[in-house]
């Protein structure tokens, strides 16, 4: 292309923006191409000869840079409509100049194609015709793509700064009216550094990110994020409608290789994607990219046929139902649809997808929660509580898919803002979504403490997560409870059969970490986190002596369980300044009187006849400590 004169040989197809600008009539439509690669020059000389332009129709989805046909004073001459609404038209629609069409970003193009959305005429950007007269649309397909295909006609600016991208990118010379060359900078959108609050928010997104995993995830601040906690994930594949600088570090670091996708394998797959001039010179003529139409990209059926499809969206505010709104701030709209639904619904489907919404728990700088007792008046349901699934927030994950309401409204409470955690409780058993009883806590002195989490390994290899018990987690435990045998009852309870009521069990899981503790061992369930085990204290401040239990279900037993749990839960106590450990033992629970005798702290032991008392020396660890699990539970 260095010795190609493409304005030579297609210098029939060349004009001014002036001139293409005479091809508008009264009443036509008008695209305006997407993102970054909205033709800047071409917005300007619309909006420079809008005095013989009258009763125009605006179409677009995003654009970035200007949009001046939005302003008042063009009202008679633009009538602006917007799949998204991005900042530069958002004063628009508060003054109710603009217009907004909700769809699901995969169903555009059929609009166009069908002609339920006329197109008469697409402004466009491309990169320079290559010899066989092909233009690439660059850094945005998307929806362009099938705009210009069903444009009565077509003016693109070609613009050699343009980066050339590769895939299903193409545009041919012979199907552009005209060509308008005009060289500027591609525009650029700002890297944001995460803050504190999406720092961890990436960080929650990343432990359900697996290796080998598919990603969508746009551009933005949770993305950024989320990047340096997918740094030592090992062969992940990206297939997203968009994606921004986060995804360079990512890719030089060998995080993403894409060689574990299941289709388009060992390709970035996107359909447009916005950033730094790092990252268009990073996409510049690398084949690693494919650029696709939306169509494909976002079509539920295509992002299905991904394995451990991860989907990676925002939310605005969220219902405790489970309701998802995207698109609105109560009545005024502020984003859109966009390719939520669309990933959201296709990473359900995939074999062991994950479709993740994701936000800050507050907003206003902490003032309001955006997880609310109901959505704010006029908020629209961009998400439904039928197609929700993973929920994160700074303060953990809620999985909500096939749950009841009340499970659904302690997992979102879990991890909602601890200020408004009460508030929200108590509104819910207004709505008579959780019992009367539930339990309450002082949630400005109750801190989850997320550092005592920690995997284990068992007798048998197999890996166990013990992590202190969180209010979400009174269903897996009243399952577990009940599934024990007779004997561990007898064993934990001192009798042959027992009831596990709310009442009772919720005891055990509304904890303030430090007066009363509680470890749960979990392991992965189809429905969710399965609990296998508990470990239990109980503190007398007073004497800093803390009463001791432990419970492994039945199948989980004689696999080294309970010398890890005694470990796990010592080691905490040691840290809370907890001096002894005390304990009533049957004689017949021969395993965990093994435990506490291998737990290598001094113990002494006294028998009443009917059980042992057992007390154990947590200040000195003698010569006997266990570096290894032993035997026992």
């Amino acid at each position: 292309m260095e010795n190609f004169d493409w304005k030579e040989k297609f210098a029939d197809q060349i004009g001014t923006a002036a001139e293409a600008m005479k091809l508008i009539k009264p009443g036509f439509s008008v695209f305006i191409g997407t993102g970054c690669a909205q033709p800047q020059h071409l917005v300007k000389a619309l909006v420079a000869h809008s005095a013989r332009i009258y009763d125009c129709h605006i179409i677009h989805l995003l654009t970035m840079g200007t949009a001046p046909y939005a302003d008042p004073q063009f009202r008679e001459q633009f009538k602006m409509n917007s799949f998204f609404v991005a900042d530069n038209v958002r004063h628009a629609l508060d003054q109710g100049i603009g217009d907004y069409s909700p769809i699901f970003l995969s169903e555009i193009p059929a609009e166009f194609s069908s002609g339920r959305i006329p197109i008469d005429i697409a402004l466009i950007t491309v990169t320079p015709p290559d010899r066989s007269g092909l233009c690439s649309l660059g850094v945005s397909v998307d929806i362009v793509k099938s705009a210009a295909a069903n444009a009565r006609f077509v003016v693109a600016q070609v613009n050699s700064m343009m980066p050339r991208t590769g895939g299903d990118s193409f545009i041919h010379v012979n199907n552009i009216d005209m060509l308008v060359p005009c060289d500027e900078p591609v525009i650029e959108v700002p890297v944001n550094v995460p803050d504190e609050t999406l720092q961890r928010i990436g960080q929650n997104i990343g432990r359900l990110v697996e290796d080998g995993s598919t990603i969508e995830c746009g551009i933005g601040r949770i993305p950024q994020a989320l990047a340096d906690y997918l740094r030592d994930k090992k062969d992940l594949g990206v297939h997203t409608e968009m994606f921004g600088d986060w995804i360079i570090d990512l890719i030089e670091c060998g995080a993403i290789t894409c060689t574990k996708k299941t289709i388009n394998n060992g390709k970035v797959v996107a359909s447009f994607c916005m950033g730094s001039k790092r990252l268009y010179d990073f996409i510049d003529n690398n084949s690693f990219f494919d650029f696709r139409p939306t169509e494909y990209v976002n079509d539920p059926f295509i992002i299905s046929r991904h394995d451990k499809m991860v989907a990676i969206n925002v939310g605005l505010e969220i219902d405790l139902s489970g309701q998802v709104c995207s698109d609105s701030l109560g009545y005024r709209f502020y984003s859109g649809i966009g390719g939520q639904v669309d990933f959201v619904r296709g990473a359900a489907r995939s074999r062991g997808g994950k479709a993740i919404i994701a936000m800050p728990s507050t907003a206003r700088n902490g003032e309001v929660s955006r997880i609310v007792p109901h959505l704010t008046e006029g908020a629209g349901v961009v998400t439904t509580r039928g197609d929700v699934h993973y929920v994160v927030t700074e303060f953990g994950i809620a999985y909500l898919h096939g749950k009841s309401i009340s499970k659904r409204v302690l997992a979102l409470i879990n991890i909602a803002h601890p200020k408004f955690r009460n508030w929200l409780i108590e509104a819910a058993k207004k709505q008579r979504y959780i019992p009367e009883d539930q339990i309450q806590l002082a949630w400005d002195s109750v801190r989850y403490p997320e550092e005592f989490e920690r995997y284990d390994t068992l007798k048998d290899g197999m890996q166990i997560f013990f992590r202190p018990v969180r209010p979400p987690d009174e269903p897996a435990l009243s399952e577990m409870l009940y599934s024990l045998s007779s004997s561990s009852v007898h064993t934990r309870y001192f009798t042959h059969s027992m009831t596990f009521p709310h009442k009772a069990v919720q005891q055990l899981t509304n904890i303030d970490y430090h007066n009363d503790m509680a470890i749960v061992g979990i392991v992965p369930a189809p429905g969710g986190d399965q609990v296998v085990a508990l470990a239990q204290y109980f503190l007398d401040p007073q004497y800093q002596m803390a009463e001791v239990a432990f419970i492994v279900q039945d199948e989980w037993q004689q696999k080294g369980m309970g010398q890890l749990l005694m470990d796990y839960l010592a080691t905490v106590a040691r840290k809370r300044g907890v001096k002894k450990f005390f304990a009533k033992v049957l004689p017949v629970n021969k395993a965990m009187l093994s435990v506490f005798q291998n737990s290598g702290y001094p113990v002494n032991i006294s028998f009443d006849g009917d059980a042992y008392s057992i007390y154990i020396n947590l200040e000195a660890e003698d010569s006997r400590r266990q570096q290894t699990p032993g035997g026992g539970i």
